[in-house]
């Protein structure tokens, strides 16, 4: 069975992304004393806390089994003899693939008096991604989900196709977007001797909205290949809005490595509180220091073909959206939103219009469409 997710469901979905699944089950082996069982399904954490007040929070639903690909991949392997000008270039392209994807996040220190750790997050999905753009000096890709959930284990399970976050490379970038505080956005210049040889990653929400962008360069030794981005402020997570209220955004960096079975996603961020005009508050403005790691693990045997479909039949509505959010942000004007697009629910409508292209017949007035539906977004005429 098949289907995308559409109103309250897609909505209940898109909250929690790919953190959708459960953990799988760790099981300890008679050569692995104290492998994590299945209560405790974390390697390093709060180790003097009694109890399972640090046991992870994540996915509800269940997921089908997969299988995890037993050889490096093709595109490890061409990375391994690109030439040293292309390497970036291919390091970038090698992030496209089938993965089961899986999401770590656990607070490691605290700064305020009296301060508790947070519980630790886990959980994890199913997510190809492809290539939207390839040329020379910049590279687009978009994440989809493709999930199998379980909702009755004697039924077959129902594969779940939603379109996910995107991240496009840009090489020694004029521009870059930055997150300046409660749900405003500028596109901002980029002075060309700091660009120089670095790849910007900027990061775009489920509805192609902005969310955060970094500035780096990729580093290659070897069998290792490996991208950190500057620190920059980002919108508080969708992992976070539903359980935290104590902090409004993270201060952190971003980094991507490629591995012979895909890639990994590091992240440090701290947990920062902010003033009405977007600074840091005065006092007490850090919270505590969270690391995320991301394991993107190459499948074997999984069907992707409903994500390939998806994608097939709604390229053209998601260009326009592009576009649109592209021509807002030309201006080099701050952007303000109603909310932030995920908790406010902004990006329902475009996602039901998704839902209802079944061609590219009337472009025209499709492209109207769009745009009426992306700036319903925008706080009209925003101090």
């Amino acid at each position: 069975m098949f289907r995308t997710i559409i109103s309250a469901t897609l909505f209940g979905l898109i909250q929690t992304m790919a953190h959708a699944y459960q953990p799988a089950t760790a099981k300890p082996g008679p050569s692995e004393p104290g492998a994590a069982s299945a209560e405790r399904q974390y390697t390093f954490a709060w180790k003097f806390i009694d109890g399972d007040t640090m046991a992870p929070r994540g996915g509800t639903s269940k997921g089908a089994p997969v299988s995890l690909a037993a050889a490096p991949s093709s595109a490890w392997k061409t990375l391994q003899t690109a030439a040293r000008d292309t390497k970036d270039h291919t390091a970038i392209l090698a992030m496209a693939g089938e993965y089961r994807v899986s999401f770590d996040f656990i607070e490691v220190a605290g700064f305020t008096e009296q301060y508790q750790p947070s519980k630790p997050y886990q959980s994890w999905g199913t997510e190809k991604v492809y290539v939207l753009e390839d040329k020379p000096g910049f590279v687009s890709l978009q994440h989809v989900l493709v999930m199998q959930v379980v909702m009755d284990p004697k039924k077959p399970p129902q594969t779940m196709v939603t379109k996910h976050w995107r991240q496009d490379w840009q090489f020694e970038p004029k521009s870059q977007i930055v997150y300046l505080g409660p749900h405003r956005w500028q596109q901002i210049p980029v002075n060309a001797q700091a660009a120089a040889g670095t790849w910007s990653q900027t990061v775009y929400q489920v509805d192609d909205s902005p969310r955060y962008s970094g500035l780096g360069r990729w580093q290659h030794t070897g069998n290792y290949s490996s991208w950190i981005g500057s620190e920059g402020l980002r919108p508080l997570p969708r992992r976070e809005w539903s359980a935290r209220s104590d902090y409004q955004a993270l201060l952190g960096t971003n980094r991507h490595t490629i591995t012979p079975s895909g890639w990994v996603q590091e992240e440090q961020n701290n947990k920062v509180v902010l003033d009405q005009d977007g600074n840091l508050r005065a006092q007490n403005a850090v919270i505590a220091r969270e690391f995320g790691f991301n394991r993107y693990e190459l499948l074997t045997g999984s069907d992707f073909t409903q994500g390939d479909t998806y994608l097939s039949r709604t390229s053209s509505l998601w260009k326009l959206v592009r576009e649109a959010w592209a021509q807002r942000l030309r201006s080099g004007a701050p952007i303000a939103l109603k909310a932030a697009p995920d908790q406010g629910a902004l990006f329902m409508p475009l996602f039901e219009q998704a839902e209802s292209v079944q061609s590219d017949a009337d472009l025209v007035k499709l492209k109207t469409t769009v745009s009426a539906l992306v700036a319903a977004y925008f706080v009209p005429n925003p101090n």
